[in-house]
C-alpha cells in the first residue's frame, strides 16, 4: 500500500471571471499545500464557472480559458506550489478535431487539466456529455476520449469529469482496466430536491465498479437558476463512505488515504469504451510511510425543509453577488408569498439591504397591511407604504375597465410602483410567484410578475407553506424571532383584488393542484396516466388546459432558483404556439 494526502476545494466560480477563479485556486492551493497535501483538486471548469452556455461557442472566450490555465500554472509555481500537482477545470478545444455537420463551431471541451512544477502536464475532455435536464453538453462541447491517469508518489489516479460518473460505461470501468488506486471525478452537479441520496449511492456503485476508492468532489455555490450544494464524497472500493463535505459550505476537505502502489507495469494501450489510456508520472516512488494526520468524517445531512431553504437562499445570495447588487425590493402584500420571499431575501442579504413596498388598495384588508407591518418588525427590513388609490381611481378615470380588466390594473400599478423605485433607488426587485402560481397563469403580466428574480419560483404553493412553517420553528428553536406573521400562515390565500377574493375561487385546492402539477409538469405524465393515479377527471383537465395556455406567461417571468427535477427553464421547453392538449 501508499499513502497519499488529498484535498479536494469545494469552491464557488464566477462564470467569466478568469482572473478572480484563478486568483482562488491560488489561495484555495496554497491553504492545501499548508495542510500538507499531495495532490490538489477544483471543481468542474473552475476557471471559466459553469455553465458557460453560449460562451464555449466564442473562440476569443475559449483562448482566454487557455491562456488563463498556462497562467495559472507559472503562477503555482512561482508562488512555492510548484511540486504539488493541481487538478483544474477549464474550457479548451480539441486541437484534432475536424469540422463537420452537427459539431460545434471551434470545437469546444469541458475539459480539465493536471498543473505541476509550471507547466499544463496533462489534459483531458469529459467523455460521457450530457444533453437532458438544463444540460446541452452536445450543442457546446466535443467529447473527450482518453484514460488520463498520473501517477503521484506511486500511486495511479485517474481522472474525470462529472457526467463520466452519472452514465454507465467509459471511465469507470477503464479506471479499473488502468489499474488505478484512486478514480478523481470533479463536478458542477446542480442542486434538486433529494439528489444527495442519488449522488451517494452513484459514487458507491460507481467505486465498487472501479474497484479502487473514489473521490467525488463537487461544487459550491449559485449560477443564474442552478444552485450547487457541494457535497463532496469519498468512498473506499467497497462504497463505504470515508467522508463527506457539508452541503451548501465552501472549503477544503483534506485526508489520509491508504491506497494499491501502481503496478510495475503499468497497463497501456485502448480500453473500456476505446478509451485511450494517456498516463503522466508526477512522482513514481511512494513517500515515507508516515502517521495519518487527517481521517474522514461524515458532515451531518440538512434535514429536507431546511435543505430546500438554504438552497434557495444561496441562490439568491448568488444571483445579486455576482451580478453586483447590494439590496433587493419587495411588494409586500402581508401573504405567505411574499413573506416567504421577504424572509429569504433577510438571510441571503441581511435585513439591512431589504425594502419592502406596501401597496394597499380600496380591496386590501386590514389584516394584510397589518401582516405586512408586523413582518418588518420582525426581520428588520426597510418598509414604507404607498396606497395605490389615486393611482387607481386616476386610470377608472380615464379607461373605465371592469372585471378581470379592473383587477389586473392594481397588480399592474403595483409593478410599475416598484420598478419605478428600483431605477430609482437601485434596488432589484424580487418577484415573489411560486410554482404552482406559474403553472396555471395565476399571475399578472408586468404586475405581480415584474422583478429581476423570482427566488421561490420553482416552490409549489403546498411547499411555500412548509418552508414558511420550518423557518419559523427553526428561528424558535434558537430563540430568535420568527420572521413570518402566522397569520399570513394561517389565513386563506388572496389576492385581494376585489371583496372577499380567495385563490380558491379561481383554482382548485393547492393540495390537490400541486399533486397534479407534480406529474404533469414534473413528470411529464399525461391527462389519462393522471386520472388513472385517482384524481379527479374535470379537476384534471382543468388544470392541464391552465398549464397549456400559460405557457407565454411564464416565457416572461424573470429567473428564479431551481430546486426542483423540472423547472419553468430551461430543463423544460415547450412551444408557445401549440394546438396539443392533453385535456
Amino acid at each position: 500500500m501508499a499513502q497519499l494526502r488529498l484535498a479536494l476545494n469545494q469552491i464557488d466560480s464566477t462564470v467569466g471571471d478568469l482572473e478572480g477563479n484563478a486568483e482562488s485556486v491560488l489561495r484555495w492551493t496554497r491553504h492545501s499545500v499548508e495542510q500538507g497535501a499531495h495532490l490538489v483538486a477544483f471543481p468542474e471548469m473552475m476557471l471559466t464557472g459553469y455553465p458557460v452556455e453560449d460562451l464555449a461557442l466564442r473562440a476569443s472566450f475559449v483562448e482566454a480559458s487557455r491562456a488563463s490555465l498556462r497562467s495559472l500554472a507559472g503562477r503555482l509555481a512561482e508562488e512555492g506550489f510548484g511540486e504539488v500537482p493541481v487538478v483544474v477545470g477549464y474550457l479548451d478545444r480539441c486541437e484534432q478535431a475536424q469540422p463537420r455537420y452537427g459539431q460545434p463551431a471551434g470545437a469546444p471541451q469541458n475539459a480539465a487539466a493536471v498543473l505541476h512544477r509550471g507547466e499544463v502536464v496533462l489534459t483531458f475532455a469529459k467523455h460521457h456529455l450530457p444533453n437532458y435536464g438544463v444540460f446541452d453538453e452536445f450543442r457546446y462541447f466535443v467529447p473527450g476520449d482518453t484514460m488520463p491517469v498520473i501517477r503521484v508518489h506511486g500511486v495511479d489516479v485517474a481522472l474525470a469529469i462529472c457526467e463520466d460518473l452519472w452514465q454507465d460505461g467509459g471511465r469507470v470501468p477503464a479506471a479499473r482496466s488502468a489499474g488505478a488506486g484512486l478514480l478523481l471525478s470533479i463536478n458542477a452537479s446542480p442542486y434538486e430536491r433529494d439528489k444527495d441520496d442519488t449522488r451517494l449511492d452513484l459514487v458507491r456503485k460507481r467505486a465498487q465498479e472501479a474497484g479502487c476508492t473514489t473521490a467525488y468532489l463537487a461544487m459550491i455555490g449559485g449560477q443564474d437558476e442552478l444552485v450547487f450544494d457541494g457535497d463532496s464524497i469519498v468512498v473506499d472500493r467497497d462504497g463505504g463512505v470515508i467522508a463527506r463535505a457539508p452541503q451548501f459550505e465552501q472549503g477544503c476537505v483534506v485526508l489520509d488515504l491508504d491506497l494499491p502502489a501502481a503496478a510495475a507495469e503499468p497497463v497501456t494501450g485502448v480500453v473500456d469504451d476505446g478509451l485511450r489510456i494517456e498516463r503522466r508520472v508526477v512522482s513514481a516512488e511512494p513517500l515515507a510511510p508516515y502517521e495519518p494526520e487527517v481521517t474522514g468524517s461524515e458532515a451531518p445531512r440538512l434535514e429536507d425543509d431546511e435543505e430546500i431553504y438554504t438552497a434557495l437562499v444561496v441562490g439568491l445570495r448568488a444571483y445579486a453577488a455576482k451580478n453586483g447588487f447590494r439590496s433587493v425590493l419587495i411588494g409586500l402584500s402581508g401573504g405567505i408569498d411574499s413573506a416567504l420571499t421577504a424572509a429569504l431575501a433577510c438571510d441571503a442579504l441581511g435585513a439591512e439591504n431589504v425594502y419592502g413596498i406596501s401597496m394597499p388598495s380600496r380591496y386590501s384588508s386590514e389584516h394584510s397591511k397589518d401582516d405586512a407591518a408586523e413582518l418588518a418588525v420582525r426581520t428588520g427590513l426597510h418598509l414604507r407604504s404607498v396606497p395605490i388609490g389615486p393611482m387607481f381611481d386616476a386610470y377608472m378615470e380615464s379607461l373605465g375597465l371592469t372585471g378581470l380588466a379592473e383587477e389586473n390594473l392594481q397588480s399592474r400599478l403595483r409593478g410599475t410602483l416598484l420598478m419605478a423605485v428600483s431605477n430609482q433607488e437601485g434596488h432589484i426587485v424580487l418577484a415573489p410567484g411560486n410554482k404552482s402560481e406559474l403553472a396555471v397563469g395565476y399571475s399578472t403580466l408586468y404586475g405581480d410578475s415584474v422583478g429581476a428574480y423570482g427566488p421561490i419560483k420553482d416552490v409549489y404553493k403546498t411547499y411555500v407553506f412548509r418552508l414558511a412553517k420550518w423557518r419559523n420553528r427553526a428561528a424558535a428553536e434558537r430563540g430568535h424571532t420568527p420572521p413570518i406573521p402566522e397569520s399570513s400562515i394561517t389565513k386563506p390565500p388572496s389576492a385581494e383584488l376585489r371583496p372577499g377574493q380567495v385563490d380558491t375561487d379561481s383554482l382548485p385546492d393547492y393540495d390537490v393542484l400541486d399533486r397534479v402539477l407534480k406529474r404533469y409538469v414534473d413528470r411529464d405524465l399525461g391527462a389519462a396516466e393522471i386520472i388513472a393515479e385517482g384524481f379527479d377527471a374535470a379537476t384534471v383537465h382543468r388544470i392541464l388546459a391552465m398549464t397549456d395556455r400559460a405557457e407565454y406567461k411564464r416565457r416572461q417571468y424573470p429567473p428564479g432558483t431551481k430546486i426542483s427535477p423540472k423547472g419553468f427553464g430551461k430543463d423544460r421547453r415547450l412551444p408557445i404556439t401549440s394546438a396539443w392538449r392533453e385535456s
